[in-house]
Formats: structure tokens, C-alpha cells, sequence
């Protein structure tokens, strides 16, 4: 009985001791999206922000703009946008510049 507790024991630290060890590089990913974008626009792989909100803005008159994020993964913008409460997405290939899709 009391090893069969002591092993409980053991495998619950060590499964928190792997979740606190993984969760500082979950969280440093997504802070670094800017940085990526910047070293992937540098490197001729992805076309700069501004090109892209001048080939996306105009397509959404009447609408608030928010600002961007970046998916280095998906090498691909996400634009927010606001109207009358509803917030819509726009996902832009940052590679071509292309819209992927509005959601």
C-alpha cells in the first residue's frame, strides 16, 4: 500500500516537473511572432506587413482595422477588423499576398 502511494506521488511530480519544463517554450513562441515575421521578411521569404495591408484594406471598406498578427508557421497574416461589433479575420498568405480567407 504505501508504494503504491509513493509511485502516485512520484508520477505526479513528475508529470507537473515536465508541464513546468515544456511551458516556457510554449510561451516564448508566440512572443516572438514580430521578430519572426522581421527575419522571415529579411530573408525574401515573406512580403513586408505594409504591402500587405495596402493590398487588404481597401477590400474592407466601412470597417475598423485592428492590427495584424503573425503565424510563422503558416507563414501567413491573420488582419482583424471591427464593424458594428462584429469582428471579422483575414487570413493573407504573407509569402503572395493572397487572402487565404475572411472570417
Amino acid at each position: 500500500m504505501k508504494r503504491r502511494k509513493s509511485s502516485r506521488v512520484l508520477g505526479a511530480a513528475l508529470l507537473a516537473g515536465s508541464i513546468l519544463a515544456i511551458s516556457p517554450l510554449a510561451s516564448a513562441a508566440p512572443g516572438d511572432e514580430q521578430g519572426q515575421a522581421r527575419r522571415d521578411m529579411r530573408a525574401g521569404n515573406v512580403r513586408p506587413l505594409r504591402e500587405i495591408e495596402q493590398r487588404v484594406l481597401p477590400s474592407m471598406p466601412g470597417m475598423q482595422y485592428l492590427g495584424p498578427e503573425y503565424d510563422p508557421t503558416a507563414m501567413a497574416y491573420r488582419l482583424k477588423f471591427i464593424q458594428n461589433g462584429r469582428v471579422v479575420f483575414v487570413d493573407v498568405d504573407a509569402r503572395s499576398g493572397q487572402i487565404l480567407s475572411r472570417h
